[in-house]
């Protein structure tokens, strides 16, 4: 990581100019087209719905007749009409409206549907001129006071697609679930690659009409695109969908200026927004957005999706794996930073829900992954950030926030841990646990003997399992226990990979920590 040689006076002028760009319309004037002809299937990106309340749901789509050029091919405004339905034809139709879809924004559509019953499935579609997208199906969640007998949701992250196939998509598919989260990394970054399972279109992304031509090409794999149909989705960003390893201002590579650096944000952000079903409190402004929020389920989880990019100070000691000294250990490091952090606890000190779920990026255990002569850490990681880290976990032991669960993504390995108030000491109090997620495609097929992993498992008694197959995880949610299952697919260099169920642990409510089920 590194600075730039700019000075002050002129970063904070070009910050409050950048950020002062006007939030893009969500409305306009002049002209729309109502009945368009399209030359092409113009909803070839399918449909996605996400963020659901006892209401209500986003529902979304994106209009293009050739996503994978970038640029937009339709000019004007266009309307779009939306159905909610009970029922897949639509016989019995609950909810309708009509949309714009408009330059700005790629021609992608957000709708925030209201007015629905709580705990329930419906069907929904969308209709531009004579053509209609693909049926998409939601659920909204319990309301607010009811304790559900039952919740199941999974969560992955890192589906890198030069890597592989999401083998994992069409068997999270046939699971009977309430809800997907995705932890980050949904596209990477980089410029194509010859020789790899699949390739990249272009060199790497930057500008606006890059980031889209990306995002089109992930969504256009089919069983990335039918999980979206059938299921409303959480999501979080880590690094890939802007800039590896990036840290609020701070570029990961030398010599890029603020100026760049933040133009290229202010891109990724925005296409981030357009491609993903989220709620106009996510809407950019500038090379800024707000992403983390809460989601309800009920009585029985609540769900505090966090972003451990925007807002943190650079990775101390030059990142990489290192000695807890320095700057770790300064407490002006900052991995939430202070707003988001203040939320979040208020959030937790507020929650009646059994389980309380943060949905986020990087590993919060302290893994120790050095050998017998050093100990070293993930300065990239809350180990990195160790006051933020201790802060954290201290607020869980002493409000007695009930049944803390961390879920993560980002190194392509599952791990299970359980969070000890204090990893130096002994018998230290558990405070919480940890489910890490492998990739869906990211570093290969994976299950190959990884050393460092296996010296940081045996070394780290918090460590209940790891393993480097690829896949997701299910969750299985009661009042009085949680069961994830990790599942994994045995290889992405090719399609059609069979699932098999790695390991099982179980938290018992009231009492932190995992054991295998």
């Amino acid at each position: 990581m590194k600075t730039y040689g700019i000075d002050r006076r002129s970063f904070i002028q070009y910050m409050a100019g950048i950020s002062a760009i006007p939030t893009l319309a969500l409305q306009t004037d002049g002209y729309v087209e109502t009945s368009p002809t399209f030359s092409n299937n113009p909803f070839t990106l399918g449909v996605a719905s996400g963020d659901p309340e006892p209401d209500g749901v986003v529902i979304w789509t994106r209009l293009s007749e050739s996503p994978l050029i970038g640029e937009s091919t339709l000019a004007s405004p266009v309307s779009v009409s939306w159905e909610v339905a009970h029922d897949r034809k639509f016989r019995k139709i609950v909810k309708k409206g009509t949309a714009l879809a408009v330059p700005q924004l790629g021609h992608s559509v957000h709708v925030e549907v209201d007015g629905l019953a709580p705990n329930r499935w419906y069907f929904y579609r969308f209709h531009a001129g004579n053509e209609s997208s693909p049926v998409g199906r939601t659920r909204t969640t319990p309301e607010y006071h009811v304790m559900p007998d039952r919740m199941r949701f999974a969560f992955t992250s890192c589906q890198h697609y030069e890597s592989g196939y999401f083998n994992g998509y069409p068997h999270m598919q046939q699971e009977d679930l309430d809800l997907v989260i995705h932890l980050g990394d949904y596209i990477y970054e980089y410029a194509g690659i010859d020789n790899r399972v699949r390739k990249h279109l272009g060199s790497e992304i930057t500008t606006l009409a890059n980031y889209r031509q990306r995002y089109s090409q992930y969504r256009l794999d089919q069983s990335l695109q039918d999980a979206h149909r059938l299921f409303p989705w959480l999501v979080t960003w880590d690094d890939h969908e802007f800039d590896n390893n990036y840290a609020n201002l701070v570029s990961e590579e030398d010599g890029i200026s603020p100026e760049a650096f933040l133009a290229r944000r202010m891109n990724a952000y925005q296409a981030y927004y357009e491609f993903m079903p989220l709620r106009r409190s996510a809407f950019p402004q500038g090379p800024h957005m707000k992403l983390y929020r809460s989601v309800r389920y009920g009585r029985l989880a609540d769900f505090f999706v966090l972003d451990t990019r925007q807002y943190r100070t650079d990775q101390p000691n030059g990142d990489g794996q290192k000695p807890k000294i320095g700057k770790a250990i300064d407490p002006n490091g900052k991995l939430l930073g202070d707003e988001q952090e203040h939320w979040l606890m208020s959030g937790l000190t507020q929650s009646k829900a059994t389980w309380n779920i943060l949905a986020q990026q990087i590993m919060m255990a302290d893994l120790n992954r050095g050998d017998e002569n050093e100990a070293r850490y993930s300065m990239d990681q809350w180990p990195g950030y160790e006051i933020s880290r201790k802060r954290l976990l201290q607020f869980f032991h002493d409000r007695q926030i009930p049944n803390p669960v961390v879920l993560t993504g980002d190194i392509h390995v599952n791990w299970v841990n359980d969070l000890l108030l204090d990893s130096t000491a002994d018998n230290s109090p558990v405070v919480g646990t940890e489910f890490v997620g492998s990739s869906m495609s990211s570093s290969g097929n994976g299950g190959n003997f990884i050393a460092e992993y296996e010296r940081a498992a045996q070394q780290n008694d918090f460590v209940k399992w790891y393993n480097s197959n690829r896949g997701y995880v299910s969750c299985d949610l009661t009042p009085n226990n949680w069961t994830s299952h990790f599942r994994v697919t045995p290889f992405v260099d090719k399609p059609g990979a069979p699932l098999i169920k790695k390991a099982s642990f179980v938290v018992e409510a009231g009492r932190p920590g995992a054991h295998p089920a």
